[in-house]
């Protein structure tokens, strides 16, 4: 299964978050600006996180903010962000995250493929530290979809 749809829109690189939940707000804001999610996303990423804990940072650096399906979501897609300075989730190993990608999905049953298509990407470890350091939307794309193809 392909990576969901990466829009220009849902790239947002060197924000400035004061914390996770900051951080999360940022990347709900992205995927609402590429049409995929409604506004109370955010607010559903982050009780994720509160219920669940820090299990959304899949990596060194790294986080993958999602929800489950429901009346926030519009679309199928995805949303990165890099911060300027790094933010601590509280997870004992991966923190801090100064990558956070965020996601939507429509149905439960594409949330497994979209997460096993985007972990794909990681696969590469000089991709987050590659996505930290890109200074435009086309370099994030690019560093996606090359990613992808490996």
């Amino acid at each position: 299964m392909p990576l969901p749809t990466l829009a220009e829109s849902a790239i947002i690189l060197g924000a400035e978050a004061e914390d996770w939940r900051a951080a999360v707000r940022i990347v709900g804001r992205a995927l609402v600006a590429s049409g995929v999610a409604k506004p109370g996303y955010a607010d559903e990423m982050i009780r994720m996180i509160e219920e669940h804990g820090p299990y959304v940072v899949i990596a060194p650096g790294l986080a993958l903010a999602h929800a489950r399906p429901g009346p926030e979501v519009i679309g199928d897609g995805l949303a990165v962000v890099t911060l300027a300075t790094p933010v601590a989730f509280g997870h004992p190993h991966n923190d801090p995250v100064t990558v956070v990608l965020g996601l939507a999905l429509t149905s439960v049953a594409g949330h497994l493929e979209s997460i096993a298509a985007i972990a794909n990407v990681f696969n590469d470890s000089n991709a987050i530290a590659e996505l930290a350091a890109a200074t435009s939307a086309e370099e994030v794309l690019r560093i996606m979809a090359s990613a992808e193809q490996s």
